[in-house]
């Protein structure tokens, strides 16, 4: 039993931060180990963070998640960056250590590559080129995950060339950058194909993109999770191919923090998935 003075504490910043579901998440993991604690949504504006995340010792926090807007802005206010945050250029997770000092780790492009190997459990790296359509944030954890799987060619296609020609000078050789226009032509021989712009999000344009150019054993993933099926994903399906739901990056990217604060790795039941998709 645990000491009853030592209630474990946990949370997400973030503005707005009601509509997270990291607490829904991680307040499951807490009850399914027994564990006495909360995980809490904390409100903090950009101008407020560096206060916000030095008050978390002293207020007895094992850490925090990061979201919009203040996952880049965390970068030098914290006094230790792992070196995959760095490449991301971003940092979701907040370790707070028993000294006080605070550590920034990004566990998007883990949770990424364990929601592919959760949707198709014999996916590979080495099975053919990636196809990323955007270039922002989540393009960045899902080349740093993709690439530290190993995967040899990356294609990124972006509505402004340039932020495409910008990743594909920081992430490397395997990482080729292509103009929109080239979008469908990319998909020629590829082995995977992942969305992380805003289109076909809830209240945005759907995805303009003809998927006729894929091999039938390509893997079609969008890292939205609302609605849970894009159109991306329902002409994935009607063309046979096997699709992936951004929900299952959400809810891995989370196992490790969970495991950094409070110690056990917790595991993505049908249950949790059920619960989350319920309130989506």
């Amino acid at each position: 039993m645990q000491h009853a003075d030592h209630y474990l504490l946990a949370g997400v910043m973030g503005f707005p931060i009601m509509h997270s579901r990291s607490p829904a998440i991680h307040n499951h993991w807490l009850a399914e180990y027994g564990l006495l604690g909360h995980y809490a949504p904390l409100a903090v504006k950009p101008e407020g963070l560096e206060k916000a995340l030095r008050a978390l010792h002293p207020l007895g926090y094992a850490g925090v998640n990061l979201t919009i807007p203040l996952k880049e802005l965390a970068l030098p206010l914290l006094d230790e960056i792992d070196p995959v945050a760095r490449a991301i250029g971003a940092v979701n997770c907040v370790v707070v250590e028993k000294n006080g000092r605070l550590r920034g780790v990004n566990y998007d492009a883990f949770g990424f590559v364990a929601s592919l190997q959760e949707a198709a459990p014999g996916w590979r790296a080495d099975a053919g080129p990636a196809v990323v359509l955007g270039a922002g944030g989540a393009a960045r954890a899902v080349l740093a995950g993709l690439i530290g799987e190993g995967v040899k060619e990356i294609r990124v296609a972006n509505r402004t060339l340039e932020r495409a020609q910008k990743l594909a000078a920081e992430f490397g050789p395997s990482v080729h950058a292509l103009d929109w226009d080239q979008r469908e032509d990319a998909l020629s021989g590829a082995a995977l194909l992942v969305n992380t712009t805003s289109m076909g999000m809830l209240g945005q344009p759907p995805l303009d993109i003809a998927l006729g150019g894929l091999p039938a054993s390509a893997l079609v993933t969008d890292i939205v999770y609302a609605p849970l099926e894009t159109d991306l994903l329902a002409q994935a399906r009607h063309r046979g191919l096997k699709g992936v739901d951004g929900l299952g990056m959400l809810l891995h990217q989370a196992r490790p923090a969970f495991r950094d604060w409070f110690g056990p790795m917790p595991q993505v039941t049908p249950e949790l998935r059920r619960k989350i998709e319920a309130s989506l």
